[in-house]
């Protein structure tokens, strides 16, 4: 289950880091004076940003086809105990996966002035973090295996820990791609995998592996995306001296604590939704997070692919970062806020018409679920922004604060059951996310009221939408087929939003086929 995380790039500074005295919240500064070849820069970066979402949406989906068709191709080849076997193994390889490549990526990507030595230094450093990496999941294959009382764990984890070593090999080579805004290239690779990879599961599956198709698979994933990436973009190794890369390091140890904060406060509530509630609750709630979380994972995390690297273009130029701040933001909106609404409104019909009253304890989850996903959509951008800016210490002290807030929060929700927890999400998220907008509003000058109006037509439209949706479904006739219903009310939330959008927002609404001109001749 794909969480969002917060992280950002190297800074001496602490809780207070902040933009200096003089900074106005009232007002935006002035502009300063646009040279032509500035505003060429500009366009060519716009150009780029486009290209870059274009090309990773449609491999995006490209993808999730391939895969999703070989997910079920062997699913039916293979048997639920062969899926928990590997599941064993990768509930601890995945916590040594979040410090394996210890942000030495957004290093580069931030970091644009590092010299070729320095590259080079840290390709060595990132290729040392994989052979300890390595070891450590070599030296864990047999504790994991007495634990579980599963003898056959000990090869499994055993030949899955080598995909540490692979990748420590592809991070700097793919952060080289996307610091130049290769993000054709990029996603061609990742069509690439997609492809292969498909084809070579159903192969091993029908051939009967039966789980070493799904352990083969993943060392396949990582040496393609490894060989792909070094082919296009190779560079030297060489002995790392921590002096010479210092900041690099240090910027990596923020990483990897933000990653570690992110951790526990992602997965807390699975936690003590099963350890409270039980096995049934916890399915329902999973349940309702999965489909709650699809606007973030389909149009958020798209966009976050491609935004790091424009962000660290204009890391000097407040202006252009709040001008992308924004209007990237008023865009996730115009498409996750509607559906986050919509899907709480409707959560009722949509879970008994997919799967019946025995799930009708998903119903309140989702719809809180719902909520919570429609603001964390827009705040994917800021630990991106904070990466930029030179916030990463803050960005780790964040991710710790809500580490301690959110899982005590999950607990106190517990006593209303699952809807308990959920509704934590909604209270406790923007709480914790305050201090982020406030220190990165400050270090990039840009006042409340210019983030909220980037959002408002999305918000406002989405309300009304979820208004109008409201009513009609308390006057369909009961006696209605489910379907009829379900169908009706969709069909009304989508002309509805686009109404007001149209009605009352027109020049965003003239704004989108100019966006989707670009996104067709990027």
């Amino acid at each position: 289950m794909p969480r969002d995380a917060v992280t950002g790039p190297p800074t001496p500074t602490a809780w207070s880091d902040t933009a200096g005295p003089g900074h106005s919240e009232s007002a935006l500064p002035p502009s300063p004076v646009v040279t032509p070849a500035q505003e060429d820069a500009a366009r060519q970066l716009d150009r780029s940003l486009a290209h870059g979402i274009a090309w990773t949406a449609g491999v995006k989906w490209l993808s999730q086809i391939l895969s999703w068709a070989a997910t079920l191709i062997v699913a039916r080849l293979l048997t639920p105990e062969d899926y928990g076997l590997v599941a064993m193994a990768t509930v601890f390889l995945g916590l040594i996966d979040l410090v394996n490549e210890f942000g030495v990526g957004l290093a580069i990507v931030q970091h644009r002035n590092l010299s070729d030595d320095q590259i080079a230094q840290i390709n060595g450093f990132s290729v040392m973090i994989g052979v300890g990496a390595t070891a450590l999941a070599c030296a864990a294959a047999w504790p994991l295996a007495a634990i579980y009382d599963q003898p056959k764990l000990v090869g499994v984890v055993l030949a899955l820990s080598a995909n540490f070593f692979i990748v420590s090999f592809r991070d700097v080579p793919l952060a080289l791609l996307q610091r130049d805004l290769k993000f054709r290239t990029v996603a061609v690779n990742e069509a690439v995998q997609a492809t292969v990879l498909s084809v070579a599961m159903v192969a091993l599956a029908a051939a009967g592996f039966r789980y070493w198709t799904l352990v083969f698979g993943g060392l396949l994933s990582g040496l393609l995306s490894t060989v792909l990436a070094y082919v296009q973009r190779p560079h030297r190794l060489a002995w790392p001296r921590l002096r010479r890369i210092r900041e690099a390091v240090t910027f990596g140890s923020h990483i990897v604590g933000s990653r570690v904060g992110w951790y526990i406060y992602s997965n807390a509530d699975f936690f003590i939704a099963g350890k409270v509630l039980g096995k049934a609750a916890l399915g329902a709630y999973s349940f309702g997070w999965e489909i709650a979380s699809i606007p973030v994972q389909k149009v958020s995390a798209i966009v976050g692919r491609v935004t790091p690297s424009i962000f660290s273009a204009v890391q000097e130029d407040n202006a252009a970062l709040r001008r992308y701040l924004t209007s990237i933001t008023g865009g996730i909106a115009l498409i996750t806020m509607p559906a986050a609404l919509g899907t709480a409104v409707i959560a009722r019909e949509f879970v008994l018409l997919a799967l019946g009253p025995t799930w009708s304890g998903a119903v309140v989850p989702l719809q809180l679920l719902a909520l919570y996903a429609g603001f964390r959509s827009i705040t994917t951008l800021l630990p991106q922004l904070a990466q930029a800016t030179g916030l990463s210490r803050f960005g780790m002290k964040n991710a710790f604060f809500s580490a301690v807030v959110m899982p005590v929060a999950f607990y106190l929700g517990s006593r209303w059951g699952t809807a308990g927890i959920a509704g934590a999400w909604v209270v406790a998220y923007p709480f914790v996310m305050l201090p982020l907008y406030w220190v990165v509003f400050r270090r990039i000058e840009m006042p409340a009221w210019a983030y909220v109006k980037a959002v408002w037509p999305a918000a406002s439209s989405a309300v009304l939408m979820a208004v109008g949706v409201w009513v009609l479904r308390h006057e369909l006739p009961i006696a209605w087929p489910l379907a009829v219903r379900f169908a009706l009310l969709v069909l009304t939330g989508a002309v509805l939003y686009a109404g007001c959008v149209f009605v009352f927002h027109r020049e965003q609404a003239r704004a989108i086929p100019s966006l989707l001109r670009t996104f067709r001749n990027g």
